[in-house]
């Protein structure tokens, strides 16, 4: 059974997503109510996966993210429309984020595949991402020095990535086969030490690329 252990300032929103996860067959091993907390919590419980608010009073979610994403998976928490953190939140090791109005199916479903190591970001979440980003100055970030090893080819696959293409899209867009376009998103991931997509594309926008 999925441990998993809830980081939220706000009891109400506590208490519902243990309801959801315990219907859905999941166990919440345990309650944080600021990052500080979820970092102890962490180290004592060794839950597979801490659903992280992003801002809690003291130690946001952010900071306690960089400190347990080493030994437990992350999954952000957040409003996303008025949260300037999410990005931020990614570079720290998150494996993904869920708005908090997502359903009880899709909250056991992206628990248990971010259990499993899955990347949990919903497309629909991603085209939110990628409308927030386009309405907001860029902020200055540190890119990966490896950027600067991409291809001339694998910038506009992951200029591509940024614009939120899939790959069947990129494929199209760029006149290549589907294979290609695996290949190259693979060694774009491997160059640039990304996990999963939302990494792409943050790092995509930060670097100014576009298509």
């Amino acid at each position: 059974m999925t441990r998993v252990l809830l980081a939220d300032d706000q009891p109400l929103v506590r208490q519902g997503l243990r309801l959801l996860l315990e219907l859905g067959g999941v166990e919440v091993v345990g309650e944080a109510v600021d990052g500080e907390s979820a970092v102890d919590l962490v180290a004592d419980l060794r839950p597979d996966v801490v659903l992280m608010d992003l801002r809690m009073p003291g130690m946001g979610g952010v900071e306690a993210t960089r400190r347990v994403a080493a030994v437990t998976r992350v999954l952000a928490l957040t409003t996303f429309d008025t949260d300037e953190n999410v990005a931020e939140v990614l570079r720290a090791g998150a494996v993904g984020f869920l708005l908090k109005d997502v359903t009880s199916e899709g909250l056991v479903e992206a628990v248990e595949r971010a259990a499993a190591g899955e990347p949990v970001v919903a497309p629909a979440v991603l085209t939110r991402m990628m409308g927030h980003f386009a309405a907001s100055p860029p902020l200055p970030a540190q890119l990966p020095p490896a950027l600067a090893e991409l291809s001339e080819r694998e910038r506009e696959v992951l200029a591509c990535i940024g614009a939120g293409r899939s790959n069947t899209e990129i494929a199209a867009e760029l006149v290549i086969s589907m294979a290609t376009v695996k290949t190259h998103v693979r060694h774009i991931f491997a160059k640039l030490d990304l996990r999963d997509r939302a990494q792409a594309v943050v790092v995509a926008r930060d670097a100014g690329l576009t298509r």
